[in-house]
């Protein structure tokens, strides 16, 4: 059998031992000690004490009635003993009876020649006073605990775990057979798990917390029907890993704390059950149990257990959190900018290729062996920049849309050169170019000689 820490009933499954000389410490609080104690105990110490406190002070009264001689002169007319007929024990016995209960049947009574009497009476009143304070005290807060008030508060026997507002959910539920209402309920959950902490310490009961809506209030309670308390379970929750399939091989016990203020009487009370793991529910959700009557509404609290099930996906909240960044459509644009990128490389080693394949003239005319390079690698950044505009906000894009743009004008630019093929003939240059290429010579003659020097200078 499954050892709990909590029963269903709420009674803590803790026994204290070898407490050494810290049991004084019980005697230092008696009033709450007597009040712990189980009935039968109370009524033995009640009785007990009554019985020895009235012995003792008949034994008293008796004591002065032996010192004085008033047993031996109890029939002597002309003697006035301490008390007025008081000859034996039992007739001492019934006199502080009589006394002490406020009687006053008047055929016993403390006379005026009796000093030490009115002592022991002042005495005797005092105590009196304080044993009946303090067990009819006691009695009476044993009475009016309010732990019988909790035999009223329902808690259900199982709990459920299912989707509720499209978030995956721990529920159970708790109602109150009393019309009377507890004034300022609130609730609680602790998760009681066993772990071991990265140092290798082992808890075996660590307390872990429920949220069931503390951050939004949720778990200050209207119970005057029968309520459903929900756990979400998320990044936040012990049960974030938790799926159907571990819960066959974890073990864990929650423990629900109900605490109001009884509104009969004014004291507090509080109500515990737990759950462990086998009665948590998978994939199940509790039946309604209010209904519409004509001019109030009915709880059926034969339904207040029952569930039925529901489908409920059976991973737990991190596994359909990893599943569902799987398949999200956002990892497409980063795959294929990266086969963009890889084309744009692929174009560039080709173009690369054409550019050495150029004729010499043309090459010199570039003034610089790489020039075709520097062009491939610019239209490349623009189509990587034309791309990258996609993910801008809808502003940006309107800006680098507006006419007249520079990088606009640089990627028409570039398109342009690499739109015409770059092993055209030389007739296919334009003028300047065929004059420089074929008729340098007529050229060199109508320019200054320093002019001529740096061409002649270029081409050579």
């Amino acid at each position: 059998k499954r050892q709990r820490f909590v029963d269903k009933n709420g009674r803590c499954n803790v026994q204290h031992g070898n407490l050494g000389g810290e049991t004084s410490r019980y005697l230092s609080d008696l009033f709450t000690t007597l009040v712990d104690l189980k009935w039968r105990w109370n009524l033995f110490i009640f009785i007990l004490t009554y019985t020895v406190a009235w012995l003792f002070m008949a034994s008293m009264w008796w004591v002065i009635a032996y010192m004085r001689g008033d047993l031996n002169k109890a029939h002597d007319d002309s003697y006035t003993p301490c008390v007025a007929n008081v000859y034996n024990f039992p007739s001492a016995f019934l006199f502080f009876i009589e006394t002490e209960a406020t009687i006053g049947y008047g055929y016993r009574y403390i006379t005026d020649k009796c000093p030490e009497g009115i002592i022991l009476f002042l005495f005797q009143s005092i105590l009196g006073s304080i044993v009946d304070a303090f067990l009819i005290g006691c009695m009476f807060i044993k009475m009016s605990q309010p732990k019988k008030r909790a035999e009223t508060l329902m808690f259900s026997e199982h709990a459920a775990i299912s989707m509720r507002d499209g978030k995956l959910t721990l529920m159970f539920r708790v109602g109150n057979l009393r019309n009377s209402h507890m004034v300022s309920a609130q609730i609680r959950c602790k998760l009681l798990k066993s772990r071991q902490t990265p140092e290798g310490e082992f808890l075996p009961l660590d307390q872990l917390e429920l949220d069931v809506g503390f951050s939004t209030g949720a778990d200050q309670l209207f119970l005057v029907s029968p309520l459903t308390i929900c756990h979400v379970i998320d990044a936040k929750s012990p049960f974030y890993d938790l799926s159907q399939r571990s819960m066959q091989t974890e073990q864990f016990e929650i423990v629900v704390i109900l605490e109001g203020i009884v509104e009969t009487t004014g004291m507090t009370c509080q109500a515990r059950t737990s759950y462990t793991e086998d009665e948590v529910l998978w994939g199940h959700r509790f039946f309604p149990v209010i209904s519409l009557e004509e001019g109030f509404f009915k709880v059926d609290y034969s339904q207040f257990h029952a569930t039925f099930e529901v489908p409920t996906p059976p991973y737990s909240v991190k596994e359909q959190e990893e599943m569902l960044l799987m398949s999200s459509p956002l990892i497409a644009p980063a795959v294929s900018n990266s086969k963009e990128r890889n084309n744009s490389v692929e174009c560039l080693d080709g173009l690369d290729e054409v550019g050495t394949k150029l004729p010499s003239k043309l090459q010199k005319i570039t003034g610089r062996e790489d020039f075709p390079k520097k062009l491939l690698r610019m239209s490349s950044t623009t189509s990587e920049k034309a791309y990258s505009m996609g993910d801008l906000p809808m502003k940006l894009q309107r800006i680098s849309s507006v006419p007249g743009n520079s990088e606009e004008k640089l990627v028409s630019k570039t398109t342009k050169m690499m739109s015409d093929p770059m092993s055209q003939s030389v007739a296919d240059l334009p003028p300047k170019l065929q004059k420089l290429s074929g008729g340098g010579g007529r050229m060199e003659g109508n320019l200054p000689p320093k002019l001529r020097k740096m061409n002649s200078d270029r081409f050579t």
